[in-house]
């Protein structure tokens, strides 16, 4: 008999905000404690980090009252938090343009040559943490697409146009590919096995 799988992070965290965004109450720590592993299957072990993170992400608002801490999150609250990781995001995509396409104005200039093997080498460094990064922001997209039902309906507008910024973002890496492959002849196989680009690296579904 296999065991059985326990929840991910993401999914403890999810089921930890349900208890708030059920109840809408305010909790201490110990009550939490007490709730979580019993209605929502949350390890009891785990539970103190799982809200600390949701805290640390401004999910989840924390006030400390004499010696106790007390926790509380509205989904109205959930969403303003949501919305503006996305506007963050969005604004790193925009960033990461801009020096995409700067680097299409050092591809332009650049010479084909062995003497540019520098300017080359740069280049390709570029292409490689602009592939980091998008990896990154692809992770933080799903990461804040845990919603409760409440939240989901108003939500779903903002991950789209996050989908589509992450759409446009992708392109932009294609357009280096492709830049550096007619300056300096380099092949798709090359680029993908030097920085370790997936062979089915595409659009996001």
């Amino acid at each position: 008999m296999s065991k059985k799988k326990g929840l991910s992070l993401e999914e403890k965290r999810s089921r930890m905000m349900e208890i708030f965004f059920e109840t809408k109450d305010v909790f201490q720590l110990k009550d939490i404690e007490k709730i979580a592993p019993k209605t929502k299957g949350i390890t009891p072990m785990s539970v103190k980090d799982v809200l600390q993170s949701l805290v640390d992400d401004n999910m989840v608002d924390s006030e400390r009252v004499g010696t106790s801490n007390y926790y509380w999150s509205f989904p109205s609250k959930a969403l303003h938090a949501r919305k503006h990781k996305l506007e963050d995001l969005q604004n790193q995509i925009s960033e990461a343009k801009q020096r995409k396409e700067s680097v299409q104005k050092a591809v332009e200039k650049a010479k084909v040559g062995r003497q540019d093997t520098k300017e080359r080498s740069a280049l390709l460094k570029e292409l490689q943490a602009l592939r980091e990064e998008r990896t990154q922001l692809q992770a933080e997209l799903e990461k804040y697409r845990e919603c409760d039902p409440e939240v989901v309906e108003e939500m779903r507008k903002s991950n789209v146009l996050a989908k589509d910024a992450v759409s446009r973002w992708t392109d932009n890496v294609f357009a280096i590919k492709s830049w550096t492959k007619k300056k300096f002849n380099f092949d798709d196989s090359r680029i993908n096995k030097a920085f370790g680009i997936p062979e089915d690296f595409d659009y996001m579904e």
